[in-house]
């Protein structure tokens, strides 16, 4: 017996957590305007990588967003998707981008096993994710500027290329009143730092406020992880920030700002 459309659709629904058309988020459909993809910054390091022939290697640190709870499996992580989302667009380019989250951190917890974590990789590029945990245990905004600052000179002494990502849109994060100054302290220190900053909290609200997903769509179900929808898109619209950074930088900063990659 063929198995109803409607049912087949509850089935899914049901057993992935997930909208029966987002069950296969290479089906999903998440387009945003150029500017929440625009990181703010060349990538000299990575270039340099890719001009050389290098293998790009991306490291993302950061909590639970990062390791990928909600997400069905560590494929629906963002920086596994980031991964598949590179390899596609540049199908010519060894591509590796390593997980290195761990739920319930804050940022120094995560500046501590920089050097063990991120440094020990030689990356080209790292990803901090960071900022929703302190908020969230009603930190101050002034001290989450204070550590990423700090460990921003640790990267940048590494000669890797940087990029922050700022908290979440979810229900969990807006309930706290000083969600906003937390994300204007994040993008304070890309700005200062000269790095890159991907607007995650204004690409997901943009989603909602636009109609293109209702929230549910992007948050699981605890209202305050991201799901499969969520990691895709985020995933794919980093990606093509930092397609367009590192087509945004000229060759001769890539070859002599850029870390040497010659020895791995």
């Amino acid at each position: 017996m063929k198995f109803p459309l409607r049912l087949l659709a509850l089935a899914i629904l049901i057993f992935t957590g997930l909208p029966a058309e987002a069950a296969d988020p290479d089906s999903v459909v998440c387009t945003a305007p150029k500017d929440f993809a625009r990181l703010g910054t060349t990538l000299p390091a990575t270039a340099t990588a890719m001009r050389r022939g290098d293998e790009l290697v991306i490291v993302a640190i950061g909590s639970s967003s990062t390791s990928g709870v909600g997400a069905s499996d560590r494929k629906h992580t963002y920086p596994a998707r980031l991964e598949n989302e590179l390899r596609r667009i540049w199908p010519h380019q060894a591509v590796r981008v390593i997980n290195k989250g761990i739920g319930g951190e804050d940022a120094e917890q995560m500046v501590a096993r920089f050097e063990s974590d991120v440094l020990s990789h030689n990356p080209d590029l790292v990803i901090w994710q960071a900022g929703t945990n302190m908020m969230l245990q009603h930190g101050s905004e002034g001290a989450l500027l204070s550590l990423l600052r700090n460990g921003i000179r640790t990267l940048k002494a590494a000669h890797s290329d940087i990029i922050l990502m700022d908290p979440q849109y979810a229900p969990k994060v807006l309930d706290v009143p000083s969600h906003p100054e937390f994300v204007a302290a994040i993008a304070q220190a890309a700005i200062e730092q000269g790095i890159g900053l991907f607007h995650r909290f204004a690409a997901m609200q943009h989603w909602v406020d636009a109609g293109t997903f209702a929230e549910k769509d992007l948050i699981a179900p605890d209202q305050l992880h991201m799901n499969d929808v969520s990691y895709t898109c985020v995933a794919r619209l980093l990606a093509a920030g930092i397609v367009d950074a590192v087509r945004a930088t000229p060759l001769n900063i890539a070859i002599h700002n850029g870390r040497d990659n010659s020895v791995r």
